[in-house]
């Protein structure tokens, strides 16, 4: 096989994703794959245990983004986020807590066997990978089930990836599963297709240095606002088991679920490695001793189109 063979994806694929800044895949996963990650998904929610959480809640805006504790120290365990509409000012929930978790992360790919085998192990997704040719040495960094619970699963709000894993160059690269169908009413991702190529990543996500977190900018709002090319977000409908690749710089969001249903789907997250990309101690994950960022590919990719590109 030629370094330029394609083992998974078409060639028209491929220009897809350089051109839109993300890909739709169909049916990428198969329906037990896809039952066994909604299923663990419930059995973990069953699980949360409310005795000595600390009730930390999932905001997404630039205020009030979260911080804490609990938060800074999960990229090596598996925690629980709440809806901020699930907690009322006393303190306690205002709906069952299988209803009030925002997502769980952020090791799930990591430490729970289901979430690992289809990260970590799955043939189909390598070749993905090395069809897209993003990256020369992807490592894994970041996971996460998120949930969108009817009525109140919380609108996120226009961003890149790249913001919150920044790396020097930009080289975050997701990949999105859907769990369950995604539709307009219940929270479907929206992508503006293109940005990716023109719009700078203009700030970054980052531990202050008195502790928590908030943004460090590295262009000047009004620059990327100029940059941002005119057109209009596309929603893009998910059925269970389909996966969305988004480049770490192609802006997208979602809107709130208003459904009685849930949105649930898991994501996680790549980045290049080292010396091809420089992932600094400013960034609120950091890997630990005891667990590195693990690599996706056996061997690395000697010609990739360009890192971030």
């Amino acid at each position: 096989m030629t370094a330029h063979q394609l083992e998974y994806l078409t060639q028209d694929r491929v220009d897809k994703f350089y051109r839109d800044g993300y890909l739709c895949l169909p049916g990428f996963l198969t329906g037990d794959q896809t039952e066994a990650l909604l299923t663990r998904s419930k059995q973990l929610l069953d699980n949360f245990s409310l005795e000595d959480h600390p009730l930390t809640k999932f905001t997404t805006d630039d205020e009030g983004h979260i911080g804490d504790d609990y938060f800074l120290t999960s990229g090596d365990k598996i925690r629980y986020f709440l809806e901020p509409d699930a907690v009322d000012k006393d303190g306690k929930l205002t709906r069952e807590k299988q209803k009030a978790v925002n997502k769980i992360g952020h090791a799930l790919h990591e430490l729970d066997p289901v979430f690992r085998k289809v990260t970590l192990e799955e043939e189909k997704l390598k070749s993905v990978v090395r069809d897209l040719r993003f990256h020369h040495d992807p490592v894994a960094l970041q996971s996460m089930v998120i949930f969108k619970q009817p009525e109140i699963g919380g609108e996120v709000p226009e961003h890149n990836d790249s913001t919150f894993l920044y790396t020097s160059p930009p080289s975050a690269l997701g990949f999105w599963f859907a769990l369950e169908k995604c539709t307009p009413l219940n929270g479907a991702l929206s992508f503006l297709a293109g940005s990716h190529r023109s719009v700078p990543i203009s700030k970054r996500f980052v531990r202050l240095p008195g502790g928590g977190t908030g943004f460090e900018q590295l262009v000047p709002p009004e620059e990327a606002a100029a940059k941002t090319p005119e057109g209009k977000y596309v929603l893009e409908v998910c059925e269970p088991g389909d996966l969305v690749v988004i480049h770490g710089s192609v802006l997208h969001k979602s809107e709130r679920n208003t459904s009685t249903n849930t949105r649930f789907a898991y994501t996680f997250h790549m980045i290049e490695s080292p010396p091809y990309a420089v992932y600094d101690e400013k960034n609120w994950l950091q890997p630990t001793p005891t667990m590195p960022f693990s690599r996706i590919l056996e061997k690395p990719i000697e010609d990739v189109l360009s890192v971030g590109a």
